[in-house]
């Protein structure tokens, strides 16, 4: 009789485990379509570009998303034109380049949308995190030789960066003065995987404020000029 019982109970805890559902595991998403689902997500529908090696990743994530990419036959040409559709429309223009002279092609671009206040994000590829200063192929300090020509540079250095990393260049280049901003992606961190962000909450662009003494100042400086 204890034999059946002990079976018995065994048999109702089996049976109850059976019936409790363990909850589905937090979906995973590459570093590549992350950066895509942050582009959706900040509105950006078009996009300039030309594909190379560190790169690719994100290029074969573009195949799952609702961006449209304008191939061009020149990097330089990617960044002028989305310098071209921000001054256009309003909208913070979007360029892609893979590492070394892919992105320093970028660079007469980015100075023209520097110099004339345009919003503008460039997402470059690079080498692997292990690779970056070991002078290995197509490796460049892109963030070094752009210092002067952009408003503010990101080097993503996790997986879990990239989402913030895309959102935090739109706020800086459409905020305040506007500006191009530079999003530099490893690509092993376009290949690596992570659990799914937070639900996407749009940052109202920053404005500068001013002070009183800054408004006397200005008076002062147009009373001189007058």
């Amino acid at each position: 009789m204890v034999a059946a019982a002990s079976a018995d109970a065994t048999t109702r805890s089996s049976q109850r485990k059976r019936l409790t559902r363990e909850p589905p595991p937090p979906p995973q998403r590459t570093g590549a379509q992350m950066m895509c689902d942050a582009l959706e997500q900040e509105g950006v529908t078009v996009l300039y570009g030309y594909p190379g090696g560190t790169i690719m990743p994100f290029y074969d994530a573009l195949t799952g998303s609702t961006l449209t990419h304008v191939l061009v036959r020149h990097e330089q040409a990617a960044a002028h034109a989305a310098d071209g559709f921000a001054r256009a429309t309003g909208k913070v223009g979007v360029c892609v380049a893979t590492s070394g002279p892919g992105a320093t092609n970028l660079v007469t671009g980015l100075a023209t949308a520097f110099m004339d206040s345009v919003p503008l994000v460039a997402i470059t590829g690079q080498v692997a995190r292990h690779l970056i200063g070991t002078d290995a192929f197509q490796e460049t300090d892109l963030l070094g030789v752009t210092q002067a020509v952009t408003k503010h540079s990101i080097l993503v250095r996790s997986v879990d960066d990239v989402a913030e990393a895309i959102h935090t260049a739109f706020a800086i280049a459409r905020s305040g003065r506007p500006g191009p901003v530079i999003v530099d992606v490893p690509k092993d961190v376009q290949q690596a995987s992570t659990t799914a962000p937070a639900p996407f909450q749009a940052r109202p662009p920053a404005r500068p404020t001013t002070t009183p003494e800054l408004h006397q100042m200005a008076a002062r400086a147009a009373a001189l000029i007058a």
